[in-house]
């Protein structure tokens, strides 16, 4: 350079006050000679403004405020990494979108959002690309083709910042483990419809999230379709919403559709939707240009294995509303291990809700998208052969709890169109009795399955399995129904015998729900069948029978006939049980008139011969009444002992009802000997159990309506 060149920052004129101002690197010379190299200061990189990229929030996001609060505890307890998971359509992206953004403060160094399309049409997103796309919004320019390096890049540049990412639509674990940030200060929350419990091991927190509420459906179909249509036709409202089965997205297309149609009536969609039990229901939800609640379905369905969506669809087609992996792996003919492994999958899947132990269900909603893809994806001897396979295998297990519990009874013989070869749920009489109270709604479901598709002869036999239940239980309403389905399979079956069983058993329930007359008549058909078919053991039971219901209508003296006219005809065919129950029931006459003595005397003849038969239960019976005879007898402390005797097999064997019947004799014993505090407390414990078996005896004990 030479003497006569300066070389500087470089002077530029400001053209409104002429005054100089250097502005980065220049050079003012008359002469230049040779080469000029300008080394500019280093200068500090300058970070883009901090990306938001979380999706807005829509302006009917209504209630949620228990899942903000769960979200908000997770927190607070520090959690890096939080999954919220549920079913398609519940809201998950809404719920999240909405949490974040009251939590950018939080997070000066930027919000992230990626939709991993897990469940899309196309491929899910790989890591990589997501990991471009994040680094390229915070900045860092082209990021690195080798996924090593890229990665590495990504936890450098994330390791000081405060940075929340929303990584929504997720389908495995693995898909969201490379997008963890390094550094304390972040926060990422993933979006599935799967649970991705493998993500503990990166100490993630979960959260599942749920149907909306009746209250917060009504709320979210009023913000879009407004308060006058609303309050206008309330009631059709609630029903509509209830028919969204709390499924945000449904009920979201079903105030889109209404919004669009502003003449037609919230009824007449309610309506149309009620029609439409199957996949009508799920067609009937679809907007133009909107996810359906059907495709949103289908892409959940789509991903799962063969064997899994098999049993989606086989579980679809059952009609029970809670199932177990015992129920999946009979309907499937599969192992238990088998059924095990995939219900698991869809309850990780989202598909199936855990709703307690070992015990799971469908979402509404989901049940009809199981349901229709069976009728669309299986044949028709396919879903025929899983209806039956349900159904042998409820009348296998109700069996051999009847053979358990009433090993005393003539059972009559049962025919399987698939013998299960699965084990029992049960090692005991308690426990057995326990499976069938706890399962009788799904084992009427299998009555009514049978029944509704021919198959009379299991229908009627699945009745007859139910009989210790309603013998020991006493569900009124649901004996009487089962037995008036099972009365009519066994006529349509042509099975007299099967008839007999069932209008004697079926009169039972009767007598005992105070519907005496009609009893009487169950009673008399069975009579008449018996004679003509020449069974005399039928023909027993239903002077038995009679005699019961003669008792109760006040008619002591018909009662006394048809008893001991009973007990010759079994006495004569060598039946000593049900001799012995005939004179169980003429012991309870002789006890009501003040014969005390014959009471006594009957009492102690049926006890012997019912324990001699080996049937525990009865004999109780017959022990407690024996008791009670015994202290009106002037023997109390022999008879309180007796009546506790009884009640201890009660208790043992599960049998609420008849516990209740020796708490209240013992209470009544312990009121007439004088002692009120022990009767209070007996009749008190009576009242309770009497509330759950018979509302009638709480109320005539004093335990209300």
């Amino acid at each position: 350079m030479s003497d006569s060149s300066t070389a500087s920052q470089g002077p530029h004129r400001n053209e409104i006050s002429g005054e100089a101002r250097l502005y980065g690197p220049t050079v003012q010379a008359r002469e230049v000679h040779g080469g000029i190299h300008l080394h500019p200061a280093p200068t500090a990189p300058v970070r883009p403004a901090p990306p938001r990229q979380l999706l807005p929030v829509p302006a009917n996001f209504t209630d949620r405020e228990d899942d903000l609060a769960s979200l908000d505890g997770l927190r607070a307890a520090g959690l890096p990494l939080i999954v919220v998971s549920g079913p398609a359509g519940i809201g998950k992206t809404t719920l999240v979108s909405r949490w974040l953004r009251s939590l950018s403060a939080e997070f000066p160094d930027g919000q992230l959002y990626a939709d991993l399309r897990g469940h899309s049409a196309d491929e899910p997103v790989r890591p990589a690309e997501v990991l471009g796309q994040f680094l390229r919004a915070l900045g860092a320019g082209p990021p690195p083709t080798e996924p090593v390096e890229l990665a590495s890049l990504w936890r450098s540049l994330t390791a000081d910042r405060r940075i929340a990412i929303m990584l929504d639509n997720s389908f495995t674990a693995t898909q969201v483990r490379p997008l963890l940030l390094s550094g304390p200060g972040g926060l990422v929350v993933v979006t599935s419809r799967r649970r991705l419990t493998g993500l503990r091991m990166q100490g993630a927190g979960f959260h599942q999230l749920d149907a909306l509420g009746p209250d917060a459906g009504v709320e979210l179909l009023t913000r879009g379709i407004g308060a006058d249509r609303v309050a206008g036709e309330l009631s059709s409202v609630h029903r509509l919403v209830a028919l969204c089965a709390g499924l945000p997205l449904a009920v979201c297309l079903a105030s889109a559709r209404l919004a669009t149609r502003p003449r037609q009536s919230v009824g007449a969609l309610a309506d149309a939707l009620a029609r439409n039990t199957g996949g009508g229901r799920l067609a009937a939800l679809e907007v133009e240009g909107e996810t359906s609640v059907r495709k949103a379905l289908d892409a959940s369905y789509a991903v799962l294995n063969s064997e899994t969506a098999r049993l989606y669809r086989t579980l679809g087609l059952l009609p029970v509303r809670h199932f177990d992996a015992m129920i999946a792996a009979a309907s499937c003919g599969e192992s238990l291990e088998w059924a095990e492994r995939r219900l698991d999958e869809l309850v990780e899947a989202n598909l199936v809700e855990d709703v307690g132990p070992e015990t799971c269900r469908f979402h509404d909603l989901l049940r009809i998208h199981a349901h229709d893809r069976a009728m669309e994806d299986d044949t028709s001897a396919a879903r025929e052969e899983a209806l039956r396979r349900f159904c042998d295998w409820s009348l296998h297990t109700a069996t051999a709890a009847q053979e358990r519990l009433t090993p005393a009874q003539f059972t009559l013989p049962r025919s399987y169109d698939y013998p299960p070869d699965l084990p029992l749920p049960f090692a005991d009489d308690v426990a057995a009795l326990g499976w069938l109270d706890s399962r009788r709604a799904q084992l009427l479901d299998a009555v009514r399955l049978a029944a509704n598709s021919g198959w009379h002869d299991t229908s009627w036999m699945l009745v007859d399995a139910l009989w210790p239940l309603f013998l020991r239980l006493r569900h009124y309403a649901e004996w009487i129904e089962a037995h008036e389905i099972g009365l009519k399979a066994a006529r349509q079956a042509g099975n007299r015998t099967a008839e007999r069983q069932m209008l004697n058993s079926g009169a039972i329930g009767l007598g005992a729900a105070g519907r005496t007359e009609e009893a009487v008549a169950w009673y008399r058909d069975s009579l008449r069948a018996a004679r003509e078919a020449g069974d005399v053991r039928d023909e027993g039971q239903a002077l038995l029978g009679l005699g019961a219901c003669h008792v109760e209508a006040g008619r002591p003296a018909e009662a006394v006939t048809h008893l001991n006219r009973a007990i010759s005809v079994w006495e004569g065919c060598g039946y000593p049980r049900g001799a012995a129950l005939a004179r169980t029931a003429l012991g309870e006459i002789a006890l009501r008139t003040g014969a005390t003595d014959e009471a006594v005397d009957c009492f102690t003849r049926a006890h012997a011969a019912l324990v001699a038969v080996n049937d525990p239960h009865d004999a109780a019976r017959a022990l407690v009444f024996l008791g009670r005879a015994r202290v009106r007898a002037g023997a109390y402390a022999e008879g309180m002992a007796r009546m506790n005797e009884a009640l201890e097999v009660f208790t043992g064997s599960g049998a609420a009802f008849w516990q209740a019947r020796a708490l209240e004799m013992l209470g009544v014993s312990a009121a007439e000997h004088g002692d009120a505090t022990a009767a209070e407390d007996l009749l008190a414990r009576a009242r309770v159990l009497f509330e759950t078996t018979s509302p009638a005896d709480a109320r005539r004990l004093g335990g209300g309506g």
